[in-house]
């Protein structure tokens, strides 16, 4: 297991954090969030670099593990399907799966074989708060 901490994330609007259906859980759209505001924030490939956008998408996968957990338990989690990233990037940019990678890492180490996941990774040309990275989870809860 990793030594790296679940982050606290509060919605931004009128929706849930995540909903189950049947054995499916669906995390809603995630930042990384520290001291009230977004814990990254500029557009990668103008403002940051990779680097920095995989630490925002380690972040934001943080957080969606830590409502993950409060609402079920990481433990009930039988696999991530889906990781679904965006990137706040510059037109040009175009390195989207290394920056989502910071993301991909935090499931794979908290979660081992569990945490293997398919993905997408997208660009956008905003995001709330002005963060650099906002995922979605879709995952397998045992019964």
């Amino acid at each position: 297991m990793s030594n790296l901490t679940l982050l606290e994330h509060p919605t931004a609007g009128s929706y849930a954090p995540m909903i189950i259906t049947g054995n499916l859980a669906f995390v809603s759209g995630h930042i990384g969030w520290r001291d009230d505001k977004a814990s990254v924030v500029g557009v990668v490939g103008r403002d940051l670099s990779v680097e920095q956008g995989k630490v925002a998408a380690r972040d934001a996968a943080l957080a969606a593990l830590g409502t993950l957990d409060r609402e079920v338990g990481l433990d009930r989690v039988a696999s991530v399907v889906r990781l679904f990233g965006m990137v706040r990037a510059d037109p040009e940019f175009a390195q989207h799966p290394a920056v989502i990678d910071g993301a991909s890492h935090v499931l794979l180490d908290l979660l081992g074989d569990r945490g293997r996941h398919s993905r997408s990774a997208v660009g956008m040309t905003s995001l709330p708060f002005g963060a650099a990275v906002e995922l979605e989870l879709v995952v397998c809860l045992d019964q």
